[in-house]
């Protein structure tokens, strides 16, 4: 291929373009509001960076995909890098689903469970959590907390008796008849609150319960609530973020020595649901701001978005993929990197 003829004649619309060698090999794949603009620049002056230099001294083909829209090329550009992986983007190792908990709707007797997928079921789902094992701890706490079932169907419709989760106390038998649906629906509707981040709300009924329990010389049930509002206190206090409320990101690239790493907060309702830590590959003598550029996309676009990423370095066309996360999620997504307060401090947070 004659490249400097093919540039020549060019489209300028928007599209993706994919470079290979002369073994055929795919080297990279990029996006373009004008292509023609785009792809000429690799071969006008000096490369950008020596990872760029040695990936353009080696293309031999091009070739693109016109889109209608910059959504369009930025959406088909996320999806042919992560099935292809060509060998100078970089790339985002982990790209499962993570989890949530679910809480089923179309029983009298809900239970709360582990989810990871489509959320297919009718129900509501919390999180999403950065690892199984988080979901897991915070299933183990509720239950303790508020004792609503967390058994399968199958296993609920065959019991005759209770099984061992009542004996313990993290279930109230609703299996067998041991409780009714107002006293079970009110332990499903603490959960809710708790899991919706309204955990305050929760121990201020639980108070008050408590209180009219021990004016009835009912001490058993007063104690019961008084242990309730003792372990939210300390969930509380371990989880609490903001008082702000609302779902948020907070995502911080760092970049030394050739090896980069993203960090990913949580916070969902003002509480911080945990954290995880990304590797990304290909990022030798790649920038922050490149890494995160590149994170990004690959990480949000197909899944489940929060209404606020918060980043620690401004990266290029923050304004595209905001409004593509936009259109997907179906709610206004903002990234923002200059930022105050206790969103400056979370940021921080996330770079160590």
């Amino acid at each position: 291929m004659n490249i400097q003829e093919y540039l020549s004649h060019l489209t300028t619309q928007p599209g993706v373009y994919r470079m290979y060698d002369a073994k055929g090999d795919l080297l990279y794949v990029g996006k373009a509001r004008n292509l023609k603009n785009r792809v000429s620049s690799y071969f006008r002056g000096a490369a950008s960076s020596v990872k760029t230099a040695a990936m353009v001294a080696h293309v031999v083909t091009i070739d693109v995909m016109v889109t209608h829209t910059e959504n369009e090329a930025l959406i088909l550009e996320n999806n042919l890098i992560k099935s292809l992986k060509p060998r100078y983007n970089i790339l985002l190792r982990d790209d499962k689903s993570y989890p949530y908990i679910y809480l089923s709707s179309d029983h009298d007797f809900p239970r709360l469970a582990f989810h990871r997928g489509a959320k297919s079921g009718k129900g509501h789902y919390f999180g999403p959590y950065p690892s199984a094992g988080a979901v897991r701890e915070s299933l183990q706490i509720l239950q303790k907390i508020f004792p609503v079932r967390q058994c399968e169907e199958s296993f609920y419709k065959n019991r005759s008796r209770p099984c061992l989760q009542y004996q313990i106390k993290r279930c109230t038998a609703p299996c067998v008849g041991l409780v009714d649906k107002q006293a079970y629906g009110e332990e499903v509707q603490h959960a809710v609150l708790f899991l919706q981040g309204k955990s305050s709300e929760v121990i201020n009924t639980l108070a008050q319960r408590m209180e009219s329990a021990a004016a009835a010389l009912a001490f058993e049930r007063a104690a019961h609530y008084r242990d309730q509002i003792s372990q939210l206190s300390r969930l509380q206090e371990r989880q609490y973020v903001s008082s702000e409320g609302g779902d948020i990101d907070v995502v911080a690239a760092v970049v030394e020595r050739d090896s980069a790493c993203v960090q990913l907060f949580f916070i969902r309702n003002g509480h911080n649901l945990g954290n995880k830590s990304f590797y990304p590959s290909h990022t030798q003598s790649a920038t922050a701001a490149e890494v995160l550029a590149a994170f990004l996309p690959q990480y949000y676009l197909g899944k489940a978005t929060p209404a606020e990423i918060l980043i620690n370095t401004s990266v290029e066309e923050l304004e595209l993929l905001a409004a593509t996360l936009t259109l997907q999620a179906g709610h206004k997504v903002a990234i923002r990197h200059q930022v105050r307060g206790e969103r400056l401090k979370w940021v921080a947070l996330a770079e160590h």
